[in-house]
Formats: structure tokens, C-alpha cells, sequence
């Protein structure tokens, strides 16, 4: 015979529901309030539990709650029932309840109890026995509670994080926060698009921490780390085991959150790594469709190149500190020779080959510091950052002969020769951008002129005439 326990409070009539749950063959226990309810349930786990929505000290959503939360009475399905409503309904379906059931529809009750207790799990009745032996119910639920408040506070704190605009500054605001709950060794956030690898440490074992978040997520080496290293992080040099939990948005993973605890360790933890990990899903996702949309908004489909627009915002920002740091820089316009045979003779296909190969030519043959971009076209514009004529003569001499030497194939197998003509100019403090640009690109065309596939350097002496960039 199956056991249910009906609560209902000392002014209720629980006779008539009672009586009609017999004669379904259900063997039924009442308890006048929630908390004894839970006392019976925890002790000897029953079939089910009825309890209203709404009553005094212990409301049925706080009982759903303590239920589901425990060991012993986590697949018990509870059924609420209460007056007709949405909000009502909410409620109970927020706490976990297996129905929501109108009070006094005592028909509807019996079928909605029926079906759950079908559908519950099986449960092991010796050790939910044991999980329920002297409970005080009132500090369960309000250790319950407060467990609630907390990750709501977390959740809240974490979803904030929204408005940054890029994962550096998610994570080090992420990190900042995450500080001041747990004590550990080490801290990452993983994000799996672009693949990168955010990790708040002690200064002192940055390197061992960076070992032990990779071995913990199974990074690759070539996997870039942004590293936030401050005394926030203990130096404990060992510890427990790295908790990870993955981060999901819609069903995908996007990202891992791992943390290396500190001796001794905390049973929450484990929760908080998984409330971290279900919270920072939105930050991340945003962070990472603001990054994509700058980058195509900045970048040339084709090469990957920055766009003209992008090149020209960091050029200005590139001879500001220039002229404040007194250090030189030089302009390179460079362009395809007789591209348009390419395209013409071999097709459109083999001259989307060859401008791709020009961009990675350009990006293997700089530094970090300087900027390189698609002019337009078959047009390419190089800075080279801190470096007067005569270097960027050397440099555009290397980058011609690696552009000579390229091997590109059209559709039929045969070599596509490519060369460019290279124009040059040096940036001087009386003139502006555009005065550079513009002499580079006269340098460019004196060597197209004089024959392509050369290096023509301007004077480093603006013309008297300012021209305005062509659009």
C-alpha cells in the first residue's frame, strides 16, 4: 500500500480529502503543519506529499523546497494546491512541485497524484531512512534559505558582467568578485570561441597555476592566457583536486570555469563553481558576439587582414605617440601587379587566391607592432612602427622578394606569378596623415612606372601641396 502524507493546518477539514485518498487504496498520514510533515517524510520517505500552496510558519513552497533538496526526499513528488491562479502556479512550479492542483478539485488531486508517483525515480529506503533521523526542520529550511539568498546574490552579482565589452575585462571584473567568497590557489575561465584561457593567480606561481589550469581543461600550449596576477590568489603551493564545470548557453558548451581550492576546502565549493558556471553563460556569450561584431566590422573578409577604416583609426592613434615619444614611423603602400590579368585571364577564384596569400605573407613577415591592412582592391598599406626610411626600405625589400617567391596555383594546376610594387614614406612632424599616405602612394606608382616589382622611397620632404586621400 502506498504512503502519502496530506499537511494541512489545524483549521482545514482533511477528513473528506483523506477519506477519498483510501479509497484509492492509498495508506494516508496527516500532519497538522509543514514542519511535522517533513519530519515524517524525512524519517520513512513516502509515495508522495499534498500540501497547500500557502500556511502558517512553513509555507508548501518552502516544504517543496527543503524536499527536493534533501537526500532522503529529493524524488518524493510533492503536490501543491492552493486557489486558481498563474501566479500560484508559478510558485509551485518554481519550488519543484510535481502539480499544482486547485483546491477542491479533489478529482483532479487524486489523477495528478496518480501520475507522479508513476513517473517518480526509485528510491533507496534504507539510506533515506537514515537522513531523516533527528532533523530540526525549521534550521533545515532556513540553512536552505539562506543557501537560496546566496546564490541569488551570486547570480545577480555575476549577471552584471553583461556590460563589459570584451573577455579581458569580463575577466578580470569576473575575478575581482570571485575573490572575495572562496579562498584558492587559482581561478580560470575558459572560452572555447575564440579559444582562450583567463587565470587569476599569485604572482609568485603563475607558471605552476598555468600548468594546472591546462591539465585541468586539457588546453594545448598554443591556447593564449590572459593572466590577472595579484595577491587576491593564494601562493598555497598545493591543494585539493580543481573543480570545472562546464558553461553552457542553449544547450551548447561555450566555456569552462575551473578553481583550485585551498586547504582546507569548503562542501559549497562544488555549488558555487556550478552556480559561477550556469551565471557567467550570458556575460560570455555577449562578450563574445560584441568581440565577433568588432572584428568583422574592423576586418577584411578576404585576408583578415584590419579594413581601411580600422587602419586608418590605428595610424592616427600610431603618429600621436610618434610625435609625443619622438620615435619614427613609415608608411608602405603596396600593390599587385597586373592583377587584373589575374583576374581576368585565370578568374576571380585565383585572384581571391592570391590576395588571401598576399595577407598572410604580410601578417608572417611583420612584427606585432607594426599594422598592416587592406587598402582596397589589390592594395595593401603597412606602418612600420618605429622605424625610419632606410629600415622600412630593408623590410619592404624582405616582403617583396617573400611575395616574388610565392607558389600560388590557379584551377588548372598552373603557377600564378605574383609580384608587387612597394612605395614608401616617413612620417614627418609638419605634415598629417593624409600628407604620408599620399606620398607613399606617389612612391608606389613611380615603381609600377619604372617597372613593378620594386621599392620606390618618397623624399622625406612633404610636398608643397596637400592632396586629399581619393576615397
Amino acid at each position: 500500500m502506498k504512503r502519502v502524507i496530506v499537511v494541512s493546518p489545524e483549521d482545514a477539514k482533511p477528513e473528506l480529502l483523506a477519506r477519498r485518498l483510501r479509497m484509492q487504496g492509498y495508506l494516508v498520514e496527516v500532519a497538522k503543519e509543514a514542519a511535522e510533515a517533513a519530519l515524517l517524510a524525512l524519517g520513512n520517505p513516502p509515495a508522495a506529499v499534498v500540501a497547500d500552496l500557502w500556511m502558517p510558519s512553513i509555507s508548501g513552497v518552502q516544504l517543496c523546497r527543503l524536499l527536493k533538496a534533501e537526500a532522503a526526499t529529493e524524488h518524493v513528488p510533492v503536490i501543491l494546491r492552493g486557489p486558481e491562479g498563474q501566479r500560484n502556479r508559478f510558485w509551485a512550479d518554481r519550488a519543484g512541485a510535481a502539480a499544482y492542483v486547485v483546491r477542491g478539485r479533489i478529482g483532479d488531486l487524486v489523477r495528478s497524484l496518480e501520475r507522479s508517483i508513476a513517473t517518480a525515480p526509485a528510491s533507496d529506503d534504507f539510506f533515506t531512512y537514515l537522513q531523516g533521523a533527528g532533523v530540526d526542520v525549521r534550521d533545515r529550511i532556513a540553512a536552505h534559505l539562506d543557501a537560496a539568498l546566496f546564490d541569488s546574490v551570486i547570480a545577480s552579482e555575476v549577471r552584471a558582467l553583461a556590460t563589459c565589452g570584451d573577455f579581458e575585462r569580463l575577466f578580470d571584473l569576473f575575478s575581482q568578485l570571485i575573490a572575495q567568497i572562496p579562498s584558492y590557489r587559482w581561478l580560470s575561465l575558459e572560452s572555447t570561441a575564440p579559444r582562450r584561457l583567463g587565470l587569476h593567480t599569485d604572482p609568485t606561481r603563475r607558471e605552476r597555476s598555468e600548468l594546472e589550469a591546462r591539465l585541468a581543461l586539457s588546453l594545448p600550449d598554443d591556447v593564449p592566457v590572459i593572466a590577472v596576477e595579484d595577491e587576491d590568489a593564494r601562493g598555497d603551493e598545493a591543494g585539493p583536486a580543481a573543480l570545472v564545470e562546464p558553461v553552457l548557453f542553449g544547450g551548447e558548451t561555450i566555456g569552462h570555469v575551473a578553481l583550485a581550492a585551498c586547504e582546507p576546502s569548503h562542501l559549497n565549493d562544488r555549488r558555487l563553481v556550478q552556480v559561477l558556471a550556469r551565471e557567467i553563460a550570458g556575460p560570455l556569450r555577449i562578450v563574445s558576439l560584441l568581440e565577433e561584431s568588432r572584428r568583422q566590422a574592423t576586418t577584411d573578409g578576404l585576408t583578415g587582414l584590419l579594413n581601411r577604416r580600422a587602419f586608418l583609426a590605428a595610424l592616427h592613434n600610431e603618429l600621436a605617440r610618434s610625435q609625443r615619444n619622438r620615435y619614427p614611423v613609415s608608411i608602405a603602400l603596396l600593390d599587385a601587379d597586373l592583377f587584373k590579368q589575374v583576374n581576368d585571364l585565370r578568374g576571380h577564384a585565383t585572384g581571391d587566391a592570391v590576395l588571401s596569400a598576399l595577407g598572410r605573407t604580410l601578417r608572417a613577415g611583420l612584427r606585432e607592432i607594426d599594422i598592416v591592412a587592406r587598402w582596397g582592391g589589390e592594395e595593401f598599406v603597412i606602418a612600420f612602427s618605429g622605424t625610419d626610411l632606410a629600415g622600412a626600405e630593408i623590410a619592404a625589400e624582405r616582403i617583396r622578394r617573400s611575395i616574388e617567391s610565392l607558389v600560388i596555383q590557379d584551377g588548372r594546376g598552373e603557377r600564378v606569378p605574383v609580384t608587387v610594387s612597394i612605395g614608401l614614406a616617413e612620417f614627418i612632424a609638419t605634415e598629417n596623415m593624409e600628407g604620408v599616405i599620399d606620398r607613399a602612394d606617389r612612391a608606389m606608382y613611380a615603381a609600377k612606372s619604372s617597372g613593378r616589382n620594386r621599392v620606390c622611397a618618397s623624399l622625406n620632404e612633404p610636398p608643397a601641396a596637400r592632396h586629399s586621400l581619393s576615397a
